[in-house]
């Protein structure tokens, strides 16, 4: 049995002479507990929320987006896109075509990006669930059907609820020229009823979604399309269709995934997830280092017992390393103890819903949780590293004049 481990595993159990070296030692491997527990809770909310919004950005975000990269539009009807059309692996291929327009609505206007998409882009089961108002449709036995984001909507006071007062939508005209001197006559305008309102976030909330046929007739664009929005068959990764996309196509055109189209998203949540972590691991190295006045106080209950390993033989290193094991002890237990706490919390705020968010039906009712063992080891490594780091300095310190310990005796 190795014996400074032994030795130290006998000192963390034993009583001491002196009951405040247990209570600075409880008052650590608590301070180090709930530290832990705090990190990988809120390391776990955090997930939560990122895969919520994540999920609410996919709904409407395709796996993939062909964009050219010189000019605003391409024709999609060049013989690789036909092929790609029928590609088995695809779910659904939607031909899109966007602009700048404007938006008025009794007497209230509001420019906005409006998004023309084929059929198939209705192949996205998910987008009930970032509607709020009405239905998330463009064709009706009437015709076809707009639905705009929430920030449109609350500017504009849409009722989708009125179909006798449509949304009209304005549209620059193609070869101006000089222009007209009548006000409006170099404009192409169009009407359609507002069949429903979804909300995700800022950034979409001002868009306006139409059929493909109504937009080609806003815009005076028969033929070319902005981009084309895929999404694969359950199973297949993105990543690797869209190796073979940029293989074929070469360089006159992007092709992006989700993380490249919400580039930003992804690194701010990554940036407050990682800045919260620095924060929290301030508070646990904080009590971490509280070991040190816990082991200091050890050392001078325990001056007899180094006095006699002193003459048996033993040297400063067997010294310090029994009150190295005897702080990683302390603090490593509380570490243990607080994932524990912190997985067993966040297991039933996953299952129970303990701790509550909102009221709004739209969002989750209580604070959402998404567990990755990456976290739990994260968290263990921080403590470890930090546990080693002060255990090793109390040492030092405690047996700095570990010499003088026989003859003072």
């Amino acid at each position: 049995m190795n014996t400074p481990f032994y030795i130290a595993k006998r000192y963390l159990f034993a009583k001491k002479s002196t009951n405040a070296i247990n209570i600075i030692s409880t008052i650590s491997m608590v301070g180090v507990l709930v530290g832990s527990a705090a990190l990988i809770i809120i390391l776990t909310v955090f997930n939560g929320f990122g895969e919520m919004v994540l999920k609410m950005f996919n709904t409407i975000t395709p796996q993939i987006v062909i964009a050219p990269v010189k000019g605003k539009t391409f024709d999609p009807g060049l013989p690789y896109f036909q092929q790609l059309k029928k590609d088995k692996r695809i779910y659904s291929y939607t031909e899109v075509l966007m602009e700048n327009a404007l938006l008025v609505y009794n007497n209230r206007q509001s420019v906005s990006m409006v998004k023309g998409v084929s059929d198939n882009y209705l192949r996205n089961k998910s987008l009930d669930t970032i509607t709020v108002l009405g239905k998330f449709i463009l064709h009706n036995k009437n015709g076809s059907q707009a639905v705009i984001g929430s920030a449109i909507q609350s500017y504009l006071y849409v009722n989708v609820n009125d179909p006798f007062v449509p949304l009209q939508i304005f549209s620059p005209k193609k070869d101006l020229g000089k222009g007209s001197i009548i006000p409006g006559q170099d404009l192409t305008m169009k009407t359609i009823p507002v069949a429903g309102v979804f909300e995700v976030q800022q950034d979409f909330d001002n868009l306006t979604i139409v059929p493909l046929d109504f937009a080609r007739k806003l815009l005076d664009e028969p033929k070319e399309v902005s981009s084309i929005e895929i999404n694969l068959n359950k199973g297949l990764d993105a990543d690797d269709f869209k190796a073979v996309l940029e293989e074929k196509l070469g360089d006159q055109f992007y092709v992006k995934n989700r993380i490249e189209q919400n580039q930003i998203l992804y690194n701010i949540l990554g940036t407050e997830k990682w800045a919260v972590y620095i924060i929290l691991t301030f508070i646990v190295i904080i009590a971490i280092f509280n070991i040190i006045g816990s082991l200091t106080m050890l050392v001078l209950d325990k001056l007899k017992d180094i006095a006699i390993l002193r003459s048996l033989g033993a040297g400063k290193t067997f010294i310090k390393r029994i009150f190295l094991l005897e702080g990683m002890m302390i603090t490593m237990a509380g570490c243990v103890l607080g994932l524990a706490v912190g997985f067993l919390f966040c297991l039933g705020q996953q299952k129970y819903g303990w701790v509550k968010m909102t009221q709004d039906i739209r969002l989750p009712n209580a604070y959402p949780i998404a567990f990755k063992w990456t976290d739990f080891l994260l968290v263990f490594i921080t403590v470890c590293i930090f546990s080693f780091v002060a255990s090793a300095l109390s040492a030092r310190l405690s047996v700095k004049k570990i010499n003088h310990i026989n003859q003072d005796l």
